[in-house]
């Protein structure tokens, strides 16, 4: 049996993705319709092995997209609905008794729905926090444990989760410690009127064609180590540690509009989502090497969640998105 050398495994590997790109939107436009940005968002993300949170009102096609986005990436897929009641044990799974043939008892595991490669937290904000840490934990460590004894995920492992923005109500929101493992908070808006329109008059015409997958779980996991290989210039990565650096309030050389506005900035770890998404976004388009404006195309959705504006913020109507995007022109 032939074996490739390290070198030509990552050609194969980056034209796979040259010739795959075009091919995965072909496909996932048999079921989704319009949102270019959101679906771009979510494969730099799945290509640099980072969760997503989606935020939007219901009825969006979030869970359809979802989906589809695992089908197109040969993955196996579980939604899990989160609800007030939830326990950990219903996520990760429990120790049952057992009785096998000769009548000996034992203590087996059954593995929870968050055994898969693709897991949909549905409405994650609707569980109360310990459920919340046991689904983040294994966001984390890319494992379980059960009774003392660790299991491990399948690879790839994603977790995309959804909020609902509306009926805030009896939900328990995430708090920012735990939204920091997010790589980016991807905004799912209504779509224009023809998109719209496209997709009523799709849907109610007939089934969708099935969708062919364009990768397998084994190359997803060989393109995040080529996404880490991608160059990138110091002044690209001092970029973006200083993008995310200017949103703490309180610091030397942090802009007046944040002192006044911002009660919590970003994180090391936003910079480090920004160069990892970028990287995955020079990849994607077939370049070379990151540029600024890689960098500065994944500051909405790797900023958003990771900055917590005050009440004066509130009181003048001034929202995160304002505020990232003077950050972008400084």
């Amino acid at each position: 049996m032939q074996v490739d050398s390290a070198d030509e495994q990552e050609q194969r590997v980056l034209e796979l993705v040259r010739t795959g790109r075009d091919r995965i939107r072909k496909e996932l436009a048999k079921t989704i319709v319009g949102q270019a940005e959101v679906v771009e968002q979510l494969l730099l993300a799945l290509l640099a092995g980072g969760h997503c949170l989606l935020t939007g009102a219901p009825g969006l096609a979030k869970t359809l997209l979802v989906k589809s986005l695992a089908q197109v990436f040969h993955l196996k897929f579980q939604r899990i609905q989160f609800t007030p009641d939830l326990m950990p044990a219903d996520i990760t799974g429990t120790e049952i008794l057992e009785q096998d043939e000769t009548g000996r008892r034992r203590m087996v595991f059954v593995h929870g729905p968050i055994f898969a490669n693709v897991v949909l937290a549905d409405e994650i904000n609707r569980t109360p926090p310990k459920t919340q840490a046991a689904l983040l934990e294994a966001m984390q460590e890319h494992q379980v444990t059960a009774a003392g004894v660790r299991y491990p995920l399948e690879e790839p492992f994603f977790v995309l989760a959804t909020q609902n923005p509306i009926e805030m109500e009896g939900t328990y929101p995430l708090p920012e410690a735990q939204l920091d493992r997010f790589m980016f908070n991807v905004f799912v808006d209504y779509l224009p009127e023809d998109d719209e329109v496209t997709v009523v008059t799709r849907t109610t015409a007939g089934r969708p064609a099935p969708i062919e997958a364009v990768f397998t779980g084994e190359e997803v996991l060989q393109i995040h180590d080529l996404v880490r290989k991608v160059p990138v210039a110091e002044d690209v990565v001092r970029y973006a540690v200083r993008l995310a650096a200017s949103s703490r309030p309180g610091q030397p050389g942090t802009p007046d509009f944040v002192n006044e506005y911002v009660s919590w900035g970003a994180g090391l770890r936003a910079a480090q989502f920004l160069i990892l998404g970028a990287k995955s976004r020079t990849l994607l388009q077939g370049r070379a090497s990151v540029s600024l404006e890689d960098v500065k195309a994944l500051a909405l959705p790797t900023l958003r969640h990771r900055i917590l504006t005050n009440y004066r913020a509130e009181a003048a109507g001034i929202t995160v998105e304002q505020i990232i995007g003077r950050l972008l022109e400084r």
